[in-house]
C-alpha cells in the first residue's frame, strides 16, 4: 500500500538530506523501520527523516528521525526543510514549530533560489557547568566544549579539520562513558576571527555534510573559548552556515532549504 499522497519531498539544508513525512495529510508509518530501510538505500538515501504533525499553537510539530531509526530531539538543518515547507503551505514568514527540544522559531528571510531561513535555538547550555573540559583516548587528551541546544554536543578544536579521522574519532568519542546518552561530535578549525570550519559525525548517523545544531554549538565554543566575534561563517562540508549569538542570549542558525527530488514508496502504513 503506498502512502495516500503521490509522493514524498527529500529536501536538505547544506547537503544534509531528509524525506518528509506530513502525517497532517494522512501519511503514516513505522518511523523506525522506514528510515532504516530508505537513509541505507544507495536510491534513497538520506541522513534521516522529518515527520510533520499538528501541534496546538504551533504551525506543526517535528520529529526527527536518525538513519539507523532512533529519534533525536532536534535537527537544526531538518528544521529549515520543515519551515520552508510549511511556508510554502501557508504558515507565513514567522511562525514556530513544536520540537522534544522545545518550540523553534523560525523566520523565512529570502523566499527565492535556495531560501534563507533563520531559526531560533534558544540559548547555548554548558549543563555541566564549565565550558571546557576533557577526555583520554589512547593516551591522549583530548580538551572539548560541551554545549546542548536541547540535544547534546562535543566540540573538539583542531589544527586541520582535513588532517582529523572523523569517522575513527566520532564513532569512538559517541558512545564513552562521558556521553550516556551518546553525543554529535564536531572538529572544529578557526579560520579568523569571525569564521569556522567544521566537519561533523553525527549520534545516530555518522559523517553527515553538514550538523545545524553542531554548526550553532561550534559557533558558540569559538566565541567562549577563542573569542571569535558574531556573526560566526561556519563552512561545512556541504556548503556555508551563518551563527549569530550574543552572550546570554539565543542563538540563530541561518541557511538554505533545498527540494531535492520526490519519490513514492510502496510501505506499510499504519492506520
Amino acid at each position: 500500500m503506498k502512502f495516500p499522497w503521490e509522493s514524498l519531498p527529500k529536501m536538505h539544508g547544506t547537503r544534509n538530506a531528509f524525506w518528509l513525512i506530513d502525517e497532517r495529510l494522512g501519511q503514516s508509518t513505522d518511523y523506525p523501520a522506514f528510515a532504516r530501510a530508505v537513509c541505507s538505500n544507495p536510491a534513497t538515501s538520506a541522513d534521516g527523516v522529518l515527520v510533520l504533525s499538528d501541534a496546538p499553537g504551533f504551525a506543526a510539530r517535528m520529529r526527527v528521525i536518525n538513519a539507523n531509526g532512533s529519534e533525536a530531539e532536534m535537527c537544526g538543518n531538518g528544521m529549515r526543510c520543515a519551515a520552508r515547507y510549511l511556508a510554502e503551505r501557508g504558515a507565513g514568514d514567522r511562525f514556530s514549530v513544536s520540537t522534544l527540544a522545545g518550540p523553534i522559531a523560525c523566520e523565512i528571510r529570502e523566499r527565492s533560489g535556495e531560501w534563507a531561513i533563520a531559526i531560533d535555538l534558544g540559548a547555548p547550555r554548558a549543563p555541566r557547568g564549565e565550558r571546557e573540559l576533557s577526555l583520554e583516548l589512547d593516551g591522549e587528551v583530548l580538551r572539548y566544549s560541551f554545549v546542548s541546544f536541547g540535544n547534546p554536543h562535543a566540540v573538539f578544536f583542531v589544527d586541520d579539520v582535513k588532517s582529523i579521522d572523523v569517522a575513527a574519532r566520532g564513532s569512538r568519542i559517541e558512545r564513552m562513558p562521558e556521553f550516556p546518552e551518546g553525543v554529535n561530535v564536531h572538529f572544529a578549525q578557526v579560520v579568523n576571527a569571525r569564521s569556522l570550519r567544521v566537519r561533523h559525525w553525527e549520534r545516530g548517523v555518522g559523517i553527515t555534510q553538514a550538523c545545524g545544531t553542531g554548526a550553532a554549538a561550534s559557533a558558540v565554543a569559538s566565541v567562549w573559548r577563542h573569542g571569535l566575534a558574531t556573526p560566526v561563517s561556519v563552512e561545512v562540508p556541504g556548503g556555508l552556515l551563518r551563527v549569530e549569538w550574543e552572550r546570554g542570549d539565543s542563538a540563530r542558525l541561518i541557511g538554505p532549504a533545498v527540494y531535492l527530488e520526490s519519490h513514492t514508496f510502496d510501505l506499510p502504513v499504519l492506520q
